[in-house]
């Protein structure tokens, strides 16, 4: 097969737009997403491009149901080249003392645990035909914290922290491992944190440009296309509006 590219939470946002610019340019893709009616979705969208679709239904956060699905995939699919651990949310926006716990194991479950479940899966892959790309998508709140943002900015910080513990831990096998740290970012990210609250979620990013699912896809390829000796291991990518989490410049609308 030619390259293949796995991405997690791949039926919307982020994943799904990195989905589409990878098919665009020729890569094998494995979709992966908890919402089967969601994969078919992706599937018929990517119909257009000259690729092989493999999509794997599961949820991030169970262990045994990821290792099962992931080990049973065909054969000629597990010559990975790049992995996207993509599957992440946000939930909830509440000070620590009043917050909904169900939320906090939400948020470690899916940020930090079904990250670390599928890298657990995958690496080893790589490991042994000695090259592969792994991004992590982290988020500028992992080093930029703010109120209310208590455990969706520590599950962040833990993937800014996994991130370069992967890098050295796999170096040695010549595997490249990149933190993407995103802004503002007007996908499904608000409307899934503010439980479906759609005029709450069009709020964050009132007056802003913010960014889009297709330029954090363009700046993942981009990465991936460089030469084989050079990593890019950690990046930051925010609006131009956007100077930090609470240093954002709104037009006046």
């Amino acid at each position: 097969m030619d390259r293949i590219i796995m991405i997690t939470g791949a039926t919307a946002g982020f994943g799904r737009a990195i989905a589409r610019k990878f098919a665009a340019n020729g890569y094998n893709i494995i979709i992966t997403g908890r919402r089967k009616e969601r994969l078919d979705e992706v599937i018929k969208e990517l119909s257009e491009f000259n690729t092989e679709i493999l999509t794997l239904n599961f949820d991030v956060r169970k262990r045994y149901e990821a290792e099962a699905v992931i080990n049973d995939m065909p054969e000629k699919w597990k010559n990975i080249d790049i992995l996207v651990n993509n599957a992440g949310l946000a939930v909830g926006l509440s000070h620590v003392h009043d917050a909904n716990v169900d939320d906090w194991d939400r948020m470690v479950d899916t940020n930090v645990k079904g990250l670390l479940y599928v890298t657990r899966i995958i690496a080893p892959l790589m490991v042994a035909r000695g090259r592969g790309h792994i991004f992590n998508i982290s988020s500028i709140a992992g080093t930029d914290i703010y109120e209310n943002g208590n455990v969706y900015c520590a599950t962040k910080s833990a993937v800014n922290t996994l991130s370069r513990a992967m890098r050295i831990d796999l170096v040695r096998h010549n595997i490249k491992v990149t933190n993407i740290a995103p802004g503002m970012a007007e996908t499904e990210f608000s409307l899934v944190r503010f439980k479906g609250d759609k005029a709450r979620a069009k709020s964050v990013y009132q007056g802003v440009d913010a960014l889009t699912a297709d330029d954090i896809a363009e700046v993942i390829y981009y990465c991936s296309t460089l030469p084989a000796h050079v990593c890019i291991s950690d990046l930051t990518i925010t609006p131009t509006q956007q100077a930090g989490v609470n240093y954002v410049a709104r037009r006046q609308e």
